[in-house]
């Protein structure tokens, strides 16, 4: 199934946050979107999961969810969002019940991403014995349970120190090279973007529209981001954002 934005505009009485966006999320794609804080990124992938809706565009699903699905778009959030009250397990099973998947159903799901994610020995640990990453693969395991059509994700390694991050990047790409995902992937990182995105959307300052796409064509595994062709992508990445992310920063700063 692919994404497709069609003019999508938004504001909140006077603020004016998105203005046209229109782009193809294509099926077995991870599509990046960065820019500067405040630009509208995350309210976007709002209107992208259906959370809300825009003053004026549409988003629209273009072909069949995958055989299995439960729930076309599924978040990944930069929190975690687990219930520290149930274990690993309980945390994957809930999401399952709530679609009407349970028993041995279940259990061979809850079974297949940990193993997915490397967590199968960690089954019925609690999150507070957690680390951060692995607590975010965890999350993540929970988002694969439901076989999405589209992972939306949230700067979803931004809470983590850069080792973990470095981690999580790789299995993410194993997990794509597996079975390749679609996903919508917000983040402030360039070398994030660049190491994980077929294709990167940048943003301008408020009202976030479309400066430029940037394809990436390099394969995903085996990606490394000092190779001449992948630096001077970042490179140029930054120089599009460079001076809005300054006049950002000092808006911020001012507020």
């Amino acid at each position: 199934m692919d994404l497709r934005l069609d003019a999508l505009s938004h504001r909140y009485d006077d603020v004016e946050v998105l203005r046209d966006i229109s782009l193809d999320v294509p099926s077995g794609h991870i599509v990046c979107i960065v820019g500067p804080s405040g630009c509208g990124k995350s309210t976007l992938l709002r209107f992208l999961g259906g959370l809300e809706r825009p003053s004026a565009g549409q988003v629209l699903q273009v072909g069949e969810p995958p055989e299995g699905c439960l729930n076309p778009l599924t978040y990944v959030f930069q929190d975690f969002a687990l219930l520290p009250w149930r274990s690993v397990e309980g945390n994957i099973s809930l999401i399952l019940s709530d679609h009407g998947v349970r028993g041995k159903a279940a259990d061979r799901i809850i079974s297949d991403v940990l193993a997915r994610t490397k967590l199968s020995e960690f089954r019925k640990a609690w999150p507070r014995q957690l680390s951060g990453g692995m607590k975010q693969r965890v999350a993540i395991a929970r988002a694969l349970a439901v076989n999405p059509a589209v992972l939306l994700m949230d700067e979803p390694l931004s809470a983590l120190d850069s080792q973990t991050r470095e981690l999580l990047m790789d299995d993410l790409i194993a997990l794509w090279t597996r079975q390749n995902f679609t996903s919508v992937y917000v983040t402030h990182n360039l070398s994030e973007a660049v190491r994980l995105g077929h294709r990167i959307v940048v943003l301008s300052r408020r009202p976030g529209a479309i400066r430029e796409i940037v394809e990436i064509d390099a394969p995903l595994e085996g990606r490394d981001l000092s190779d001449p062709d992948l630096a001077a992508k970042q490179k140029h990445l930054w120089s599009l954002m460079r001076d809005e992310a300054e006049a950002a920063d000092k808006e911020l700063v001012h507020d």
